[in-house]
């Protein structure tokens, strides 16, 4: 418990830090933590980082993740990047004469999109023309929020198994807590800034940040279970891999950008 809590205080600073002194420095960070997302993702699936899959895979997962536009050149599109990466990876079966597998390619080009576009989301927020550092933190403190009010709910009151198949802890007792916990967050930062978004719209945010955290949480641990691993890596002492702490946010930035929750 105290080396859990001593990296997460640890952790913890250097986000906050990087991420409120923004530009080259949170986009570093967040390169970082994708590229050794995508390095834990293809070590689950039995790929080295030297793999042609897993190297066409880390060219595109900085196409997608790098804010090219942002220093000043001209990119191509994520759906060019997704089809042009997609083609390498089918041409790689063909010119290895199928030592690479077709189940190969598809996990390798869904880990690329699933780990390239939720990082990308979290680097366009922080990067937005307006109270980008205000949007960016009610984001996060709406998703920290879900995973604390989950955890002590489902301690103090959980009786009720929500997916014991795939995550035998997680209680529907903690999830409603974990909902109402980031519901409460987000309407508190329209409280505080009244100009910058209503009640309502936050309340959305709240719930939209939650309930697509614990999904985002869930689907990993099916993965994991299906791979028999309980953590990602153990990057983090305590804590796992980076996946295992932004398997919720990968998940919930993408969605709040896509849908407008968060305006671009």
């Amino acid at each position: 418990m105290k080396q859990r809590v001593i990296t997460g205080v640890l952790a913890a600073a250097v986000f906050f830090g990087l991420m409120i002194a923004g530009g080259h420095f949170y986009v570093a960070l967040i390169v970082a933590m994708a590229c050794v997302a995508l390095f834990e993702y293809l070590r689950m699936n039995g790929m080295s980082w030297y793999n042609p899959l897993a190297l066409s895979a880390y060219i595109g997962l900085l196409s997608l993740v790098l804010p090219f536009q942002w220093y000043g050149v001209e990119w191509i599109s994520d759906m060019t990047v997704v089809w042009l990466l997609m083609f390498v990876l089918f041409a790689l079966t063909v010119f290895s004469k199928n030592k690479y597998s077709i189940d190969q390619v598809a996990l390798t080009l869904l880990g690329t999109v699933y780990l390239g576009i939720g990082f990308a989301a979290m680097i366009d927020v922080r990067l937005m023309d307006n109270n980008a550092l205000w949007w960016s933190f009610l984001a996060f403190c709406s998703i920290w929020a879900s995973d604390i009010g989950a955890y002590f709910c489902g301690r103090a009151f959980g009786k009720h198994k929500l997916a014991p198949l795939i995550s035998p802890n997680k209680t529907i007792e903690g999830a409603i807590g974990g909902v109402a916990s980031s519901i409460i967050i987000a309407i508190i930062f329209a409280i505080v800034a009244p100009s910058f978004i209503t009640i309502g719209h936050s309340a959305i945010i709240g719930l939209v940040a939650a309930v697509a955290g614990q999904l985002g949480d869930l689907m990993q641990s099916a993965y994991k279970r299906v791979r028999g691993i309980k953590d990602m890596s153990n990057i983090l002492p305590g804590h796992g891999g980076i996946i295992d702490r932004t398997d919720s946010w990968i998940i919930v930035f993408p969605i709040l950008v896509l849908s407008g929750l968060i305006p671009m």
